[in-house]
């Protein structure tokens, strides 16, 4: 069973905050360097689809399970100033629900997979990369990754 857990770590010098709170029928999960919820996007999967967990890693980066394709991701509140942000947001929550479901023991799938709502305020990175994500966002994303699924091991 899932228990409640949060975190306050510095990622590129920009304190990062998370939360990770179950209910019933969800599980809420909050990463902000803004200091508030910002976008709220809801991520489900039918439940006969099955998770590959994550394989060997190196020392350097946690190696991630792949989000599914037949994830669903539906803004609920909220939304991203820029097309990048909005892709950027969404590669979030699909990595968060697919870290979720296979720390709670559900890469086997089960009816009782919960839809994963992530809240995402992420200050915006000055770089400017000429397409896809920039070495900032990228190391950012990998970090909160890795504190991320360190708190899902704890609090399982």
């Amino acid at each position: 069973m899932l228990n409640s857990s949060q975190a306050c770590v510095e990622i590129n010098g920009i304190q990062t905050d998370l939360l990770i709170q179950p209910f019933g029928d969800r599980i809420f999960v909050q990463i902000t360097q803004l200091g508030k919820v910002g976008s709220l996007i809801q991520v489900s999967m039918p439940s006969t689809v099955l998770l590959a967990s994550s394989g060997a890693s190196d020392s350097s980066r946690l190696a991630l399970p792949a989000p599914p394709p037949a994830l669903q991701l539906m803004p609920l509140f909220g939304s991203a100033s820029s097309e990048h942000l909005r892709s950027l947001h969404s590669l979030y929550a699909a990595q968060v629900a697919t870290l979720v479901w296979c720390a709670g023991g559900q890469a086997l799938g089960g009816s009782d997979r919960r839809s994963v709502i992530v809240g995402i305020a992420l200050r915006q990175s000055t770089q400017t990369a000429e397409e896809g994500f920039d070495e900032h966002e990228r190391e950012t994303f990998h970090r909160t990754m890795q504190t991320l699924a360190d708190m899902l091991n704890k609090c399982n």
